[in-house]
């Protein structure tokens, strides 16, 4: 993002045209096209620069249609021979075209009936889309076409198009006019010819001209595997900027006083002496780290990473319970209602011989509850509390706030995270303390949790049973079902978690209401349960209590379940379409079975035919326990994707930096940040605001 100051219109005339301009002034944009762009979260002409190619085409060259195959991308000429609507499931339009005896169908769902009429037998046309295997042959669905005259030169570019992400009301074509507008206008700014201290060879504008606009002598391959020069420079950008904005946010929290909370081991003694359970190794030593941190003046950021079952809550009820014995409060932000209502009840198994009574804070409350909740909170009668997002709504008030636990980070933003530090008392900033029990690689880490210190708990308690993983496809379905009600009747329990809540046609997935009844038809002397996210709370709990406490047998649910469920005589799960999971979520949600005393089992059913991601993701899972491996393995397979979107870091998504692929960038831009922020503060600030946003608003919210 370049900026938000915006030139209005003169009273003579049109403004004069700069990057801080309203996408409104370019020429063929407008009111409406400045609109949908805002959709895209930009909002002036220097944004532009940054919306970076998701990808190429090359459109360089004609393919004859003998020579197509399935999966690649390809621009093709031929006659239409036939064109005709067909009703079904869905109305589509469907044209066949001919090249000298070799076909290939078009499938259009989203047309006019100008568009139909257009499509003539033996008109003339050239067509550019992805190439995949029909019933009756090659396809193309929604392609971009264009009507050619039977003189005519083939329409090719001359370079490698680009292709950018879009939103309602954005077309590719319009889009890359008007980026190419700005490029334009970019040669004019001061800032984007800048040298930047540290970052040498090819220049920002020169980078970005040659990724918006790569000529004819570009090195196709470098570029398409994003190792071409302008590509790297603009990574190391990002990365740095992303660096400087972490390390900034973290400076301004430090700088802050917090309340000193020096009864961590005395807490640790009064709580472990009524635990029926010894804490690890692990969990003692990142207790004397927390220790060490809550007895400072200063807030403490820490990152808590634990694998499935690993004891971080307990580890949390520690220093939440030294915050309530100096006279504090603390409180524990969940992600889930039900993952809040499994905390709720832990801390109050845990607490209340202590004389603690965690309040339990949600959206679901009825208005009288949650007014009784709210003033317990603000009087500070409430020295514990734990909820979702309602806990940080400006209208829920602390009366002496000092420690704040955050579970599930990667599922909050960190402006979310960051908006709980102003709950605290005037003049002084709570402790943070993430909990993750999703392993992060440590170069992902770096960049996602750059501005908080980060302890592991390594071990997992003893007792905890091997789980042993297989993967079977669909038609081995039967045979898991006659073997998951033979272990029920045994005194066994099970999960069957389902990727769905409704039957979708477009979506081959056993939806969990439906899975229930057939479960229900196959195993008809069983209890069988139904949880899912669209349940009422009270549903949903009573569902959940009902497998808890053994009255169910097997538990049908979604993905709701994947943290917060506790029930060491569950030994089975089987997770249906398991091959449209990551193998971070499959991971988590296998550690729901082997936390009692019986050999426990997953089963992952997959849906033929598994991509060849797909089908690496299953072998991983079903070959290692290990978490930090298995969390490398899926961002190696698919990318950070959500754990670095916007809507979980509370920044705009990374644009083009990759940390596990770029990861060897990161260590050397880690001191280059120190540098920056010591002795270029105004290059530090120029930056984040390049790449992240308004960095003063960032670090306040």
């Amino acid at each position: 993002m370049i900026g938000h100051e915006l030139r209005r219109p003169h009273a003579q005339g049109a403004p004069a045209l700069t990057l801080s301009s309203e996408l409104t002034f370019l020429k063929g944009a407008g009111p409406q096209a400045a609109s949908a762009l805002r959709g895209l979260d930009l909002h002036t002409v220097g944004d532009l620069l940054f919306h970076l190619p998701l990808r190429y085409e090359d459109r360089r060259r004609l393919t004859p249609l003998a020579e197509l195959r399935e999966g690649s991308e390809a621009l093709v000429r031929a006659r239409v021979e036939v064109a005709e609507v067909r009703f079904g499931p869905r109305r589509m339009l469907l044209v066949a075209l001919d090249q000298d005896g070799r076909g290939l169908l078009l499938r259009f769902f989203h047309f006019n009936e100008s568009q139909r009429a257009g499509f003539t037998p033996g008109r003339l046309i050239q067509v550019f889309g992805s190439v995949r295997g029909g019933r009756n042959g090659l396809e193309m669905v929604h392609p971009e076409y264009q009507w050619v005259e039977a003189d005519a030169a083939p329409a090719l570019d001359a370079h490698l198009t680009p292709v950018y992400p879009l939103t309602a009301g954005m077309t590719q074509p319009r889009l890359r006019r008007l980026i190419g507008q700005a490029l334009d206008l970019a040669t004019r700014d001061a800032a984007l010819n800048q040298a930047l201290p540290g970052l040498d060879g090819l220049g920002t504008l020169d980078a970005l001209d040659a990724i918006h606009r790569p000529g004819d002598d570009t090195d196709t391959r470098a570029l398409l595997a994003l190792r071409h020069p302008a590509q790297q420079r603009l990574i190391r950008e990002e990365l740095l900027a992303h660096q400087l904005c972490m390390r900034l946010l973290r400076l301004q929290i430090r700088e802050r006083p917090a309340p000193v909370l020096d009864g961590l081991d005395d807490a640790r003694q009064a709580l472990c002496a009524l635990l029926p359970f010894d804490l690890t190794g692990a969990q003692q030593r990142v207790l004397d780290e927390l220790a060490v941190d809550l007895r400072g003046p200063r807030p403490m950021l820490r990152l808590m990473q634990g694998d499935v079952g690993s004891g971080k809550t307990v580890v949390a009820a520690v220093a939440m319970l030294a915050a309530a014995r100096s006279g504090h409060q603390a409180v524990l932000m969940a992600p889930t209602e039900l993952l809040a209502e499994q905390h709720q009840a832990n801390l109050r198994s845990w607490l209340q011989p202590l004389g603690i009574e965690p309040v339990l804070i949600s959206g679901r409350l009825r208005k009288r509850e949650r007014d009784a909740c709210a003033e317990r909170i603000a009087s500070g009668e409430a020295a514990i509390v734990v909820g979702t997002h309602a806990v940080f709504q400006t209208s829920l008030r602390f009366a002496h706030l000092a420690l704040v636990v955050v579970d599930e980070q990667h599922r909050f933003g960190v402006q979310q995270r960051i908006a709980l530090r102003d709950k605290g008392p005037s003049g002084s900033t709570p402790h943070q303390l993430v909990m993750s029990a999703t392993p992060i690689p440590r170069t992902l880490a770096q960049t996602l949790y750059a501005d908080l210190d980060v302890s592991v708990i390594d071990q997992l308690p003893p007792g905890r049973t091997p789980i042993a993983t297989v993967v079977l496809g669909q038609p081995r379905r039967d045979q898991v079902i006659a073997r998951i009600g033979a272990a029920c009747r045994d005194g066994r329990q099970a999960y069957w978690v389902c990727t769905l809540i409704d039957e979708n046609e477009e979506i081959e997935a056993q939806a969990a209401a439906v899975t229930a009844e057939k479960l229900r038809e196959a195993l008809q002397d069983l209890r069988i349960g139904l949880v899912h996210g669209r349940l009422r709370g009270e549903a949903k709990e009573a569902a959940m209590r009902d497998f808890k406490d053994g009255h169910t047998q097997l538990l049908v649910a979604t993905t709701v379940i994947e943290v917060g469920v506790d029930v060491p005589n569950a030994s089975i799960m089987v997770i249906d379409n398991a091959e449209r999971l990551g193998l971070s979520q499959l991971h988590q949600l296998r550690g729901r079975v082997g936390r009692g005393s019986r050999a426990s089992q997953c089963v992952l059913l997959y849906q033929h035919p598994l991509s060849a991601d797909a089908r690496a993701r299953l072998e991983v899972r079903r070959t290692t326990t290990d978490g930090v491996r298995i969390a490398q393995a899926d961002l190696e397979l698919r990318g950070p994707g959500e754990l670095l979107g916007r809507r979980q870091t509370g920044l705009i998504g990374l644009k083009i930096a990759d940390p596990v692929r770029d990861a060897e960038l990161i260590g050397p831009l880690q001191p280059l940040a120190d540098h920056w922020l010591q002795h270029h503060p105004a290059e530090s600030q120029m930056l984040i605001r390049r790449w992240v946003g308004d960095v003063e608003r960032y670090a306040r919210v």
